[in-house]
């Protein structure tokens, strides 16, 4: 059995089985709907339900409030039709309708960045153009492995593709890359996805925080706005454990150095010395930092990295006035995170 769902962005009328989400639907129809986590954690598939019905499967109540609830949204990501639907996904300021494409490439080189984090460098083979904003990401499957979602950290327009790849330690994918990925080896990506991505016509200040490989999407959002000669004050935060997770200084702070509008502070959260850097977490610095700026009306910020450090530092943000519309983050979340958060809500 199916139904009928309209999406009125697109307009377009997709078929959607049985048990399937909305988003799950449209992702399959070639539709490009904002999305991010994909789990109900993130609230980037936010929707108007405009006709018909819905089940909602366990979400988080950061990615849709109960007052968001009572109005009539929903999260595509989440959604199960029980009838013929129409929804309309809420309108991002600055809205980009990038084609979804399924890439051949094959990896190029590989450059170790820190003890556990590598540069990974794609040739494109097959089924481009690759078009995405700066701060996207894409679904990656290297041969063998489970796709997993990485950013993209080259800018715009440039050759090739650029993921900053972390061993989490626990085998997977992350590892394989690590520790056994060589040149020449096929991948397959399919995207571009998510709304943390640079409004290219903001005129205010900017702040790109990271939390460790967080630093792929910021280090393309800050090449990007740099590219297109934007003018307002850029501030990046990287925040990382210790001196040896710190990478990309010597590039960032030689863009700072060429581009007096940009500024950049590396901050350690666990440092086993003496440090001259800023310690703390995200958050905390953020207020340590910014405080003297509040309130942050007019300013975008655009986060990456582990999910509670990006939940922490938009609160913190939003007490200091930023608009939570003006936080723009991709949540991404380890298995392990994601079971846990739906034991949780069981």
């Amino acid at each position: 059995m199916t139904f009928a769902v309209r999406i009125a962005n697109a307009d377009r009328t997709i078929e959607v089985e049985m048990g399937e989400t909305i988003l799950q639907a449209a992702l399959r129809a070639g539709i490009s709907y904002p999305c991010g986590c994909q789990s109900g954690n993130c609230g980037a598939c936010k929707s108007e339900l405009l006709s018909g019905d819905v089940a909602m499967s366990p979400f988080s109540e950061y990615a849709l409030t109960p007052d968001e609830e009572r109005r009539g949204l929903v999260l595509a990501c989440r959604a199960v039709p029980w009838a013929d639907t129409e929804v309309r996904w809420q309108d991002q300021d600055e809205a980009v309708a990038h084609p979804l494409r399924k890439l051949d490439c094959e990896v190029e080189r590989i450059e170790t960045l820190t003890h556990d984090i590598r540069r990974v460098r794609l040739k494109v083979l097959a089924a481009g153009p690759f078009e995405f904003s700066a701060g996207q990401y894409a679904s990656v499957r290297f041969e063998g492995q489970a796709p997993r979602d990485y950013s993209m950290a080259n800018a715009p327009g440039e050759d090739g593709l650029e993921f900053h790849v972390r061993d989490s330690g626990k085998g997977g994918t992350s590892s394989f890359v690590v520790n056994e990925l060589r040149a020449g080896h096929p991948v397959r990506v399919e995207g571009p996805l998510g709304i943390s991505y640079l409004r290219e016509k903001h005129t205010g200040p900017v702040l790109a925080i990271a939390g460790g490989s967080g630093l792929a999407p910021v280090r393309s959002i800050v090449k990007r706005a740099l590219d297109l000669g934007m003018a307002q004050p850029i501030r990046v935060y990287a925040g990382v454990r210790d001196e040896r997770d710190v990478y990309l200084e010597d590039e960032l702070r030689g863009w700072a150095a060429a581009h007096g509008n940009l500024t950049v502070s590396y901050a350690l959260s666990e440092p086993e010395g003496e440090t001259a850097r800023p310690t703390g977490m995200m958050a905390d610095v953020l207020r340590r930092d910014l405080m003297r700026e509040v309130p942050l009306d007019g300013w975008k910020a655009y986060l990456a990295g582990p999910p509670v450090m990006v939940e922490s530092a938009v609160a913190a943000l939003v007490d200091m006035g930023l608009e939570a519309r003006d936080c723009h983050a991709d949540a991404f979340y380890s298995v392990d995170e994601l079971a846990e958060r739906e034991r949780k809500r069981a």
